[in-house]
């Protein structure tokens, strides 16, 4: 990934929005309404006819032209295999990306519905047969340009920021400073204990708010963050509750995936290590962005001693799952 500008989306005017919608060949009608979205810009677009059009601006630096393609040839891979997913449009253009100035967008068709209750073990059961699907067509071939999840690695780079940008308060150090290299080393342990395991094109962030549900059916959304890892990472931000819910709640996933496809089942062992990947990173994520103005207006929490305490002991509560044993399945010792 690239460097990030100061301000990406500045000059990102309803002007700008509205001429790249025209030059991509939409007749737009002016009516522009801007949704919830922070990594990049998402925009609900008028037309004179028809359906408002869902668009999406690219943050600037963030991916390059050729991960952006990969991401948009992966999610209509999906589609032609006939899983449900919200694919770009090819726009009257004739493609998928468009460019307008120093971005570079997408179109979608606007869709609703909400989150799984992923409390009923049916909803798991039809999720983990969707996902066995995804990665049936995730595993025919390699992202070139995506990168591969790397977990020490993450934390690692990840901590290097949050400690060079001197975000975590001086009295904390010493605490974090600590935490920091055992959850490491339980980390690479559990990585062991997992052993060699199988990578394959992701969905990558494939929690409860990236599918959506409406009259039965399910819906896949958001591929922005598809990248290559274990199949693990599209199933445990599924799960909550204590280790035996689950469990039972793996179990179920895993129960309508492997109708579809195989699961290596020592990846369980890589839930732990990939939720501290995800809790540390997700505080270098907010470090990177912050002068972006969306970000502390959104995140005022962020520079609080208060978000720094609670990180603190969430490391810590994250150091004693790390130390006690992975999470067995149904049937499973």
């Amino acid at each position: 990934m690239m460097n990030v500008s100061a301000h990406p989306y500045d000059a990102l005017t309803p002007d700008t929005i509205l001429d790249a919608m025209e030059e991509a060949g939409f007749a737009v009608s002016g009516r522009l309404f801007a949704l919830n979205s922070y990594e990049n810009r998402v925009y609900q677009v008028g037309l004179d006819e028809g359906a408002p059009i869902i668009a999406k601006f690219y943050r600037p630096g963030r991916w390059s032209e050729e991960q952006i393609r990969e991401e948009h040839e992966f999610t209509r891979e999906l589609l032609a295999a006939d899983i449900p997913v919200v694919a770009p449009l090819v726009m009257p253009s004739g493609d998928t990306l468009g460019k307008h100035g120093d971005f570079m967008f997408a179109a979608f068709n606007q869709r609703g519905g909400q989150a799984p209750d992923t409390s009923v073990t049916d909803t798991l059961y039809r999720l983990g047969q969707w996902l066995g699907q995804i990665h049936n067509i995730g595993a025919l071939k390699p992202f070139r340009y995506r990168g591969t999840l790397s977990l020490l690695e993450g934390i690692e780079a990840s901590n290097h920021l949050l400690l060079e940008g001197d975000w975590v308060p001086r009295d904390l150090r010493p605490a974090w400073d600590s935490l920091i290299p055992d959850l490491l080393r339980h980390c690479r342990a559990r990585i062991d204990d997992a052993g060699e395991v199988d990578t394959l094109r992701l969905h990558g962030d494939c929690h409860a708010g990236n599918i959506l549900c409406r009259d039965e059916q399910m819906l896949f959304v958001d591929l922005d963050d598809c990248r290559s890892g274990p199949a693990i990472q599209d199933m445990w931000l599924l799960l909550n509750g204590d280790d035996h819910e689950r469990g039972a709640q793996l179990g179920e996933l895993l129960e309508g995936y492997e109708t579809f496809r195989d699961f290596n089942r020592r990846e369980r062992h890589l839930i732990e290590p990939l939720r501290c990947y995800r809790q540390i990173s997700h505080c270098a994520w907010l470090a990177k962005r912050w002068d972006d103005p969306a970000f502390p207006r959104f995140f005022p929490w962020f520079g609080q001693p208060r978000f720094w305490s609670d990180q603190v002991l969430s490391l810590r509560e994250q150091l004693a799952a790390l130390q006690a044993p992975s999470i067995t399945l149904p049937g499973q010792y």
